[in-house]
Order: C-alpha cells, then structure tokens, then sequence
C-alpha cells in the first residue's frame, strides 16, 4: 500500500528570508492527519536566501539529519563542530541531553536548498554526537547508499533509532530496488527529479508512506535524488 503525500498539500511558510515546506505538522503548522509517520517526525524542505540563517538554537532528544540538496550550508554547534556542507552532504546529530546548534547559508548571495529531517530516537538522555558523510565518490545511478542507520552499517552515520535512510540517484530511464523486510514501513521522498515507486508517480517535493511492500521499485522518469526510510 502507496499513501501520496503531494508537494502541494504540505504546510508552507514564506518567512521572506527562508521558504519552507513542510510534509508534516511543525512550528505554525498544524495538521492532525500528519503527524509524522512511524519514527520520522519531520521533513522540512527549505530554501535559505544567501547569508541568512537559522541562529544558535537548542534540541534535545531527536536524531537530526539533514541532506543538502544544493548550495553549501554552515554548520556551529556546542560540542565545538563547525563545517561547510555542500550538495549532496549528509549531517547527523543524536541531539540526546542537549545540544546548541547554528545553520547559515555559508554564501552571502546564492541561495541553500535542503531536507531537515527529525528522526524520534528509542532512547532518551543520550550523549550528543555529530557526523557527516561527504557526497564525494557517490555515483548517479550506482544503486541505493545507506546514509543513516542504527548501528552504522556500510560506514553509513549511526542514530539512536531502529531508521535506516537510503540515497536513490537514478539517471532518466534508469531504475533501482530497495528491499523492505517484512513488518516494515517505508516512506519515499523526492528530493529532486521525477519518479515511479511501484507504478506511482512522484514529483520532486513528493513523499510516499509505504506499508505491506517488500520491495520498493524505484524508476526514474528524469535524473533524480530520492531518499527511502526504512522504518519499524
């Protein structure tokens, strides 16, 4: 079973400096019918005008990661992390007793285009940790990356939650298959580009919530980046 959660149908907030959309319920937004699903909690898709930001703010108790998609982003925390994440880049941080973190737009003019994604973690009260994995030596059309897991598999980053987050980059016409094991959900989201997940088509900013499938058959109709959940 395929749920669609369209691009249009997400909460929206034009804050001038940031654009962004949001696939479930967060901040002013408030939808009881999308809460989140399973462990994932939040996708918010933001576009950041150049030398703006998000100014140091406190979490605790979430696994966050975020996937830029184009654009580079600067990262500062209170564990002493500072970085430059471009296209492609993935950063994790297991928030757990409390941490402090900034995001800007590391360029002054060019605009940052990325995926916040908040992940519910199966332990409270953790050390904070932070990670990156670079996009450098990951291939169009080279079959599913695992960017995020609970033990760290593949060199992928570790969280404290049973979530394991996969990288599709099909070029157009090419396809690509994800397993499921059974009893497990998954929820597809397109980051760029235009698919087809088992027969459905999705646009870029499309999700899809996915339960009693085994195997996620993902063909691109045009060069896409497309990340896959895998969720208890």
């Amino acid at each position: 079973m395929i749920q669609v959660r369209r691009s249009d149908e997400r909460g929206h907030a034009n804050h001038g400096w940031l654009k962004s959309h949001h696939t479930f319920s967060f901040a002013d937004y408030h939808d009881p019918e999308h809460m989140g699903f399973r462990a994932l909690r939040v996708i918010n898709e933001d576009h950041v005008a150049g030398g703006a930001g998000f100014g140091m703010h406190p979490h605790r108790d979430m696994e966050i990661v975020t996937y830029v998609i184009s654009g580079a982003l600067r990262h500062q925390d209170s564990m002493g992390n500072s970085a430059v994440m471009k296209a492609g880049d993935v950063q994790r941080i297991s928030a757990g007793t409390g941490i402090r973190h900034s995001e800007y737009n590391f360029s002054p003019v060019d605009p940052v285009h990325l995926l916040q994604i908040w992940i519910i973690p199966d332990r409270r009260g953790v050390t904070p940790r932070y990670g990156e994995l670079p996009a450098s030596g990951r291939v169009a059309g080279a079959g599913p990356t695992l960017l995020v897991s609970p033990d760290g598999a593949d060199g992928s980053l570790a969280i404290h939650s049973d979530a394991r987050l996969h990288l599709v980059k099909p070029a157009a016409g090419e396809g690509s298959t994800v397993s499921l094991p059974p009893g497990r959900h998954g929820w597809v989201q397109v980051a760029v580009g235009r698919i087809q997940v088992n027969g459905v088509e999705l646009g870029q900013g499309d999700g899809a919530a996915v339960s009693d499938e085994t195997v996620l058959r993902i063909q691109a109709v045009e060069a896409s980046e497309v990340l896959v959940f895998d969720l208890a």
